[in-house]
């Protein structure tokens, strides 16, 4: 436990000692900022409208859904920007080791391969989870000004963590395959975006092969969190995907330390 944690704060604090991090965390601040605003200003065009059209035909105005018409958008628009920030994140993780030859160094001190890959792993989703800070506060405005419901929000953070997991596992294993970052990000956003437009080829194949396809996708099994439930077949599908990524990516470096 002491190794994980010490590769952790390892990564964890590297992630900052380059302008990278800061540029990553500024561009996804600014982007949700920016579809926060953008949902906002639509909700709140919506309701005026109704009102207007309330007043007009003297009757009562429609109830305005927040959680539809806002937060379930922008949960999704937080996915979609996650999917193409996370690959920049990853691709450092392993590979730069291999740049840099620190990874003779690893195999020479008393640290596992499981140690180091769950280190970096919980480093990428520990700063993951820092980027999604400030979208917090942007929810928080909402109860300032508001009665949205509480549920579909913890549960479209607990959907965003769990699905981040899964894109940071599948990031981790492209980058211990390459010394080249930009090959890694590359990689990890392609595997990424391929998992993710799975799910609509289902619609294009037979009866028998459609159900698969849906289940492989991993964006199928974050919609039902956007909306405030948490099922535990979804819970289950996350683990066992971000699992089986770091399983790959601990055989990688465990054949790489093998053949050293």
């Amino acid at each position: 436990m002491e190794a994980t944690l010490a590769i952790f704060n390892k990564e964890f604090k590297s992630f900052f000692y380059s302008p990278i991090a800061y540029l990553i965390l500024a561009f996804f601040t600014v982007l949700t900022g920016l579809f926060f605003y953008l949902n906002l200003s639509g909700f709140v065009e919506a309701s005026m409208m109704e009102m207007m059209r309330a007043q007009q035909y003297r009757m009562a105005p429609r109830p305005m859904n927040v959680n539809l018409m806002l937060i379930r958008p922008y949960f999704w628009n937080i996915a979609l920007i996650a999917l193409f920030t996370l690959p920049a994140i990853t691709m450092r993780l392993y590979s730069e080791e291999k740049r840099l030859g620190t990874v003779e160094l690893l195999y020479t001190v008393p640290i596992t391969p499981t140690q180091i890959i769950s280190g970096k792993f919980l480093a990428g989703l520990a700063l993951f989870i820092v980027m999604l800070i400030p979208t917090m506060i942007f929810h928080a405005f909402l109860f300032l000004y508001g009665e949205p419901e509480f549920m579909p929000i913890l549960s479209g953070y607990i959907g965003l963590i769990l699905l981040g997991s899964a894109f940071i596992a599948v990031g981790l294993f492209i980058s211990t395959t390459t010394e080249n970052q930009i090959i890694a990000a590359i990689g990890g956003l392609a595997v990424s975006l391929i998992l993710w437009l799975i799910g609509w080829g289902a619609s294009y194949v037979g009866p028998t092969l459609a159900p698969v396809l849906e289940y492989v996708s991993i964006i199928t099994h974050y919609e039902d969190f956007s909306q405030g439930i948490i099922d535990t077949g979804h819970l289950i599908y996350y683990i066992l995907f971000t699992f089986t990524g770091l399983y790959f990516a601990l055989k990688m470096i465990e054949s790489v330390k093998w053949r050293a």
